[in-house]
């Protein structure tokens, strides 16, 4: 039975660019047809191509992301949906922006398992601890803006009815 090679691609908005993912995935190379791209938050694991993607794999099937994070936003998310790519449907994943999480080369077996696993936890720490961290320069960012006086929101009703001239 042939090993088939499927990538997956997320961006967190219709507006970001999936160039660069794709671009990767080429180079691996993953035929163009089996591209899942997903346009949505990773906030929560709600992504259609992503399942649609995961109920087509066979055992032996590999699965190129370009970065750990695109699994998942949060350090649950990226462990589980590792353990059920490696664990449950059985195939082989491999993280392109880092080579030691390529179970395609289990070195020594269990050994190599181990560290694939131990590297896995810390990035997807890091994932969570980098989200983290975006949330609350945000927070800051925003508390900073509404200090400085500038209005958040669509304008008051009042307003919209004096700006167009419309009676109430």
């Amino acid at each position: 039975m042939d090993r088939i090679c499927y990538g997956y691609v997320r961006v967190s908005s219709k507006e970001q660019n999936i160039g660069r993912q794709i671009a990767a995935l080429e180079r691996v190379p993953v035929p163009q047809e089996n591209i899942y791209i997903d346009k949505q938050s990773g906030k929560d694991f709600d992504r259609p191509n992503y399942r649609k993607m995961v109920n087509g794999l066979r055992a032996g099937d590999v699965v190129f992301v370009k970065s750990i994070d695109r699994l998942g936003k949060n350090y649950d998310e990226i462990i589980e949906q590792w353990r059920l790519l490696t664990k449950k449907k059985d195939v082989d994943t491999v993280v392109i922006d880092f080579p030691l999480l390529d179970t395609r080369n289990q070195v020594n077996g269990l050994t190599g398992k181990f560290i694939a696993d131990i590297v896995l936890q810390l990035l997807s720490y890091v994932a969570q601890i980098e989200r983290e961290n975006i949330r609350q320069r945000q927070a800051e960012g925003i508390a900073v803006a509404k200090s400085k006086g500038v209005a958040f929101g669509r304008p008051a009703f009042a307003l919209l009815m004096k700006l167009y001239r419309i009676p109430y």
